[in-house]
């Protein structure tokens, strides 16, 4: 825990449970619940959690939402993300962890790299780092932070993450703080945690190519996400050639009780069946999508029936990566 590791990022059980060249592969994000306004109930989180884990989802997802702007009209899971995280490594065993994302600007950077290795650590290597900017006003006020430096304050920040999780007693410097005569530990389990950039985070594409190990990006139709993996793969082959660095996207559906129900566009998803389902992620697989992170927010049934369903007529054909 206290010596860096020279093991690859890609060998750690939750990259490779999630990730592969070519394929798709399915996760959730929390709340695993279909609820309105802005507040889920959380109940029976951990059980449904179980239940991906063992049905064969690679993934669970949460997300980084400090506090409670009704304008927005989504508080994420409720709960901290590292909190959230901890508990639920406890209770599960094989399944991916993921947070989309840690909003860097507003916390401290070394505070993120000790949760972040903690999380690798506690998992046995089944976290994924997603990072983002945030994007909410009343956060960076109350936070005393300037959201129009945003762009700048994550690459500085992530910088100070990254360095910190990837060197020993090595002085740091940056515009809030310094690090001299000291080390943060633990360090990770392998010589990176694989690191997710969620959106733009105010940088270009050639820039999140270069620096994290991967993209989360947000859905689109079909054609419109065709021309943004092209793109994404045209910045890849300019600053990391030859290197396989996946894409994952969110999708809200409401799954309808008839299976052939044709999609119908709702908040960045769809209303639609199940065989309508597996024939989108199907196109998404064609097109370049490694992971679709599922969310049931806006559904009009109870998610434990959605996931029930899901279990046995859609995940079969995006299988787990082992």
């Amino acid at each position: 825990m206290f010596t860096l590791s020279d093991r690859p990022y890609t060998s750690l059980p939750g990259f490779k449970r999630t990730y592969s060249d070519g394929r798709l592969t399915l996760g959730l994000f929390f709340p695993i619940e279909a609820y309105s306004g802005d507040t889920p109930s959380m109940l029976n989180q951990v059980e449904i959690a179980q239940k991906a884990e063992a049905a064969g989802f690679a993934s669970l997802w949460v997300r980084d939402v400090p506090l409670r702007d009704p304008t927005f009209g989504d508080v994420g899971q409720i709960y901290d993300p590292w909190a959230f995280l901890g508990y639920l490594a406890g209770q599960t065993r094989t399944i991916a962890l993921g947070t989309a994302g840690i909003v860097i600007p507003l916390r401290h950077p070394l505070h993120v790299a000790k949760a972040a290795a903690s999380i690798d650590r506690l998992t046995g290597g089944r976290y994924l780092l997603g990072v983002a900017t945030g994007d909410r006003p009343v956060e960076y006020s109350a936070f005393n932070a300037h959201i129009e430096n945003r762009g700048e304050i994550f690459r500085e920040n992530l910088g100070v993450v990254t360095q910190a999780l990837s060197t020993t007693f090595r002085a740091l410097h940056w515009s809030r703080g310094a690090m001299v005569n000291a080390d943060l530990v633990p360090k990770p389990l392998a010589s990176q945690i694989p690191l997710m950039v969620t959106g733009s985070s105010r940088q270009t594409l050639e820039w999140i190519a270069e620096n994290a190990h991967g993209w989360i990006t947000y859905p689109r139709p079909l054609q419109a996400q065709r021309e943004v993996i092209k793109a994404w793969r045209m910045a890849l082959s300019l600053v990391a050639p030859g290197l396989f660095k996946p894409v994952s996207q969110s999708l809200f559906i409401d799954l309808d009780y008839s299976p052939d129900q044709q999609p119908v566009p709702i908040h960045q998803g769809y209303r639609l069946g199940r065989n309508a389902l597996v024939k989108l992620l199907q196109e998404l697989e064609e097109i370049g999508i490694n992971h679709v992170m599922i969310q049931l927010k806006y559904g009009c049934r109870p998610a434990p029936e959605v996931l029930e369903e899901l279990i046995e007529y859609v995940l079969p054909h995006f299988p787990t990566i082992d």
